[in-house]
């Protein structure tokens, strides 16, 4: 298997690291990973398996994240922006194919509103684009916890204000990914120097996610169960970027990459290679999005696999 380079680059003072699992022969153009606020360059193992044969497979601890410098208090996002450009020179690549999860969607679409020539093929899932006042009070209410010493508690209910728990409502592997988002924060708060930083940044944090898009063929996707914004308002986003199309996928909810792995990375790997989405064993045929905006959508309700 090929070995792994780690790279160390700086944007505006800062150091930061990505990671590059090279594809001696690619079938498309290097696809860059970027997850959530504390989600680093080593917590996407399904990219490697399922993009590794087809691409260059490109994570990363950008400032704030991770192994990274911290970011300053007050840090506009068109530093991150900078970052992932700086990323993309680095690799020598004209274009990559982008993908960003949750917080990192917002960084990737900034990026492809910020240069649209550089990206091939835009993923973006979990998409935080409508968070209501009272969603950011009972996320900060949790985040208070930190103040009484009590990591314990603010990963309970952080891991639970961002999960579906409704029997309701089934969502794959769900008492398994609770315990994991659990203990992650609970690691992350306890073992990297500014995690709760960048946990109070991600939660003061508006990105734009207005303006639309287009030039760049993009894939929305949402878990169905998605609490944190529903995937009716992630297809109402994906809508505004032309030519995009939107998937849900199953018995998942926002952390649907722990949920469905392999659903959501099988589902990336299509898309960044121009293979057919109708095909992919966890969706359902794909529809149109609603006019005037231009678009085709899916809906997908999987039963089985991940």
């Amino acid at each position: 298997m090929t070995e792994e380079i780690i790279r160390t680059l700086a944007v505006d003072g800062l150091s930061y690291r990505y990671r590059v699992l090279p594809q001696p022969a690619p079938r498309t153009e290097p696809v860059v990973v970027l997850g959530g606020a504390l989600q680093g360059m080593y917590g996407w193992p399904q990219m490697d398996e399922h993009l590794g044969p087809h691409a260059d497979v490109v994570t990363a601890d950008l400032p704030g994240m991770g192994g990274a410098d911290p970011l300053p208090p007050g840090t506009r996002d068109d530093l991150l922006h900078a970052a992932v450009t700086g990323i993309i020179d680095d690799l020598g690549a004209e274009r990559v194919n982008l993908f960003g999860f949750s917080y990192g969607a917002s960084i990737a679409f900034g990026c492809a509103r910020r240069a649209p020539g550089r990206i091939a093929r835009l993923v973006l899932g979990g998409v935080p684009s409508h968070i209501s006042e009272a969603q950011r009070g009972g996320w900060a209410r949790a985040v208070g916890r930190l103040e009484a010493g009590d990591t314990e508690g603010l990963a309970a209910l952080t891991a639970e204000a961002l999960m579906c728990l409704d029997p309701e409502r089934p969502v794959h592997r769900r008492d398994l990914a609770l315990r994991y988002v659990r203990r992650s924060f609970v690691h992350a708060l306890t073992h990297s120097p500014h995690a709760e930083r960048s946990l109070r940044r991600a939660l003061d944090h508006h990105p734009d996610f207005s303006g639309g898009l287009r030039g760049v063929p993009a894939l929305v996707f949402a878990g169905e169960h998605d609490t944190v914004t529903s995937p009716q308002r992630q297809r109402a986003f994906a809508a505004t970027i032309e030519g995009s199309r939107f998937l849900t996928i199953g018995e998942s909810d926002h952390w649907v990459v722990l949920e469905r792995p392999d659903d959501v990375a099988d589902l990336v790997a299509r898309f960044v290679t121009d293979r057919p989405l109708e095909s992919a064993p966890a969706l359902l045929p794909l529809a149109a999005l609603p006019r005037p905006r231009t678009g085709t959508a899916g809906h997908a309700l999987p039963r089985a696999g991940g």
